[in-house]
């Protein structure tokens, strides 16, 4: 097998646990950068910065598919969902996330970023959910109540990115692991015309 896949769903969801027991050999973690709390909140800077970094978890993701023939991301290192996501519950302006859209499409022309080849997203009760936050003291959840407001968008995006990417998005954490026989490499990954589309139906259904 070679590929790179993809863990999805709100904070609290159980990703980074179902990870490490099914994914540690192969794992990208999710990880941010040490100065984010410093950048401005809006503006062209502040959406390279945050493509720069997703760039960078990508070309991770890349150089563990090499060595060991898969990886496994906790969380998307395209990312453009958590902008749109802000952006449908009035978290994030509109300009922001055309911003961030921007420099996004860029990186990926350019090969710095691209679609995996297998996404899991799991939902979940937000209360269970929530149950799971408390229960965990060894993370700081600060926007744990944002992420419960987004999880409808991030269920959303996913869904129609299944439709774009061909199937390729699955709804849930499979209790037994990886079924590595069954994924393969997407011919798609810097497909721009696949990237157009998916943002077009974004744009639609938003619409």
């Amino acid at each position: 097998m070679s590929s790179i896949v993809v863990v999805e769903g709100i904070s609290a969801a159980g990703k980074t646990t179902w990870c490490r027991s099914h994914g540690q050999s192969y794992l990208i973690p999710e990880t941010f950068p040490a100065d984010r709390q410093a950048q401005p909140l809006t503006g062209i800077a502040t959406a390279q910065y945050w493509t720069d970094w997703n760039a960078k978890r990508w070309g991770d993701a890349l150089e563990m598919e090499r060595e060991k023939g898969c990886a496994v991301c906790d969380t998307d290192p395209l990312k453009l969902h958590y902008s749109w996501c802000l952006y449908q519950i009035d978290a994030l302006p509109k300009r922001q996330w055309e911003r961030q859209l921007q420099t996004t499409r860029i990186a990926l022309l350019e090969r710095r970023l691209g679609f995996a080849d297998a996404y899991f997203v799991k939902a979940i009760d937000p209360l269970i959910a929530k149950q799971q936050c408390e229960g965990d003291t060894s993370r700081s959840r600060d926007r744990f109540e944002v992420h419960v407001r987004l999880q409808p968008f991030l269920i959303q995006w996913y869904a129609l990115l299944g439709e774009a990417v061909g199937g390729r998005v699955r709804s849930t954490l499979p209790d037994d692991g990886l079924p590595t026989d069954a994924i393969l490499v997407s011919e798609l990954r810097y497909d721009i015309n696949v990237f157009d589309r998916f943002v077009s139906s974004l744009e639609t259904k938003a619409g």
